[in-house]
């Protein structure tokens, strides 16, 4: 059995970021990816718009992830790709994971664990479209696939359902590729994906956005035939007489996203209902000690700038806990559930010697001239107006703490009009 300090689970930007940090830090660092090539989703995201932050440059996904793997390779990390980790012990202070790949079953031994898996696309199983299965209905991530990898056009006349980013991002790609597409329908009153891509791809196209409305049955056989669109109220419930039959070949689904965590709940590592990713400190440690998670794996990121930044201070602290560990003391956060969907993270480790919390948060409803407040006790850590906020778009929060003024002391974070 191999050892390693720090073993990566996940070679997307996350994952890959967590993995030359650990390193620089000097830690002896592994990662392990389930599919051929590292790169992650970015494999087949040829559109630009990637790495404005973290480069300062507009990049493709292919060039984006390209940087990260080059430098990786550069230092000689180790990746094992076509590798899948089918389970995951704790033995005393090591952890013993189970990994399969090509050449068989091994096992590898680690101080800590990062978590970078990623997400996965709901299907139209899990928002319970009815009607039957043909062929033709598929998640924008499989069409993207389909387009961009195969070089295939999966429909000729399709609808989309939601209004999420690589939704959008389709509906511009299948109609440069020849498709046309009727029209993306989104069950909310206002779209789920980024402004700058409701302009650019489908704006800039004369593609139809059509909010509160919904599919609420697929017609056909061997293959798609057509939709039943109807309209919702105010609680996103089809009203009955509004519907309408859309003649299509094809059904793309942007209905969200969901980070991937069942090694996580194999650990016991507590979820975050809202996130739907692990509670976490200010270092990225789950509340299972020497397991970090990290990118999208940890909750759905806008930018995969975000992911990567993100994925390198997981690892940067992943590799200090592996050196020397310590015993933890978390504070939570306390946010107003009527005014945030999220805030990552969730406690304040305040035996850390780190003070610095990069923040990210959402907030839950389209809101301005706001002020955000981030405090404890009396000591106002943070304060900033915003003009607009809107839950696609998230914030990043940059704040630094007492740690003698938190003991027994919450931070929150408060939203006041004006």
């Amino acid at each position: 059995m191999e050892f390693y300090d720090v073993v990566v689970l996940g070679a997307g930007p996350a994952g890959l970021a967590a993995g030359l940090s650990s390193y620089e830090e000097g830690a002896n660092t592994l990662i392990i990816e389930r599919e051929k090539y590292p790169g992650g989703i970015l494999k087949q995201c040829i559109h630009d718009g990637f790495g404005l932050v973290e480069f300062k440059e507009r990049l493709t996904g292919p060039e984006y992830a390209e940087r990260f793997i080059k430098m990786v390779r550069n230092k000689k990390i180790p990746i094992l790709t076509s590798t899948f980790v089918t389970s995951i012990k704790k033995e005393e202070e090591i952890f013993i994971l189970s990994v399969v790949s090509k050449d068989g079953i091994i096992k590898v031994g680690a101080k800590a664990i990062i978590l970078a898996n990623g997400c996965r696309e709901r299907t139209s199983k899990q928002i319970g479209i009815h009607g039957t299965r043909p062929s033709g209905v598929m998640t924008a991530g499989l069409a993207q696939y389909f387009v961009n990898i195969m070089g295939y056009l999966p429909c000729k006349k399709c609808i989309i359902l939601g209004s999420g980013d690589i939704g959008l991002i389709m509906a511009r790609r299948l109609t440069l590729e020849g498709a046309k597409v009727l029209g993306v329908y989104e069950v909310k009153n206002s779209p789920s994906g980024l402004t700058r891509n409701i302009v650019q791809c489908l704006n800039d196209f004369s593609i139809p956005l059509y909010l509160s409305k919904t599919i609420t049955k697929i017609s056909g056989d061997d293959r798609v035939e057509g939709v039943e669109i109807c309209d919702v109220d105010e609680n996103m419930k089809p009203i009955k007489g509004t519907e309408k039959f859309i003649e299509c070949d094809g059904v793309i689904l942007s209905v969200g996203l969901i980070p991937e965590n069942e090694i996580a709940e194999s650990l016991n590592v507590e979820i975050d209902n809202a996130t739907k990713g692990p509670y976490v400190d200010q270092n990225f440690m789950t509340k299972v000690d020497g397991i970090f998670s990290c990118g999208n794996a940890l909750h759905v990121n806008d930018l995969v700038d975000y992911v990567t930044e993100s994925g390198r201070l997981a690892g940067k602290s992943a590799a200090k806990y592996a050196s020397s560990k310590y015993k933890r003391a978390l504070n939570p956060i306390e946010i107003p559930l009527n005014k945030f969907l999220y805030a990552v993270p969730q406690y304040i480790d305040i035996n850390s010697d780190n003070n610095k919390v990069v923040m990210y948060l959402r907030s839950r409803d389209i809101v301005k001239n706001v002020k955000v407040i981030i405090k404890s006790r009396n000591e106002i850590l943070y304060e900033k107006r915003y003009t607009h906020l809107n839950p696609p778009e998230m914030e990043r929060i940059v704040f630094d703490f007492n740690r003698s003024s938190l003991n027994d002391y919450s931070i929150k974070i408060l939203m006041q009009e004006g």
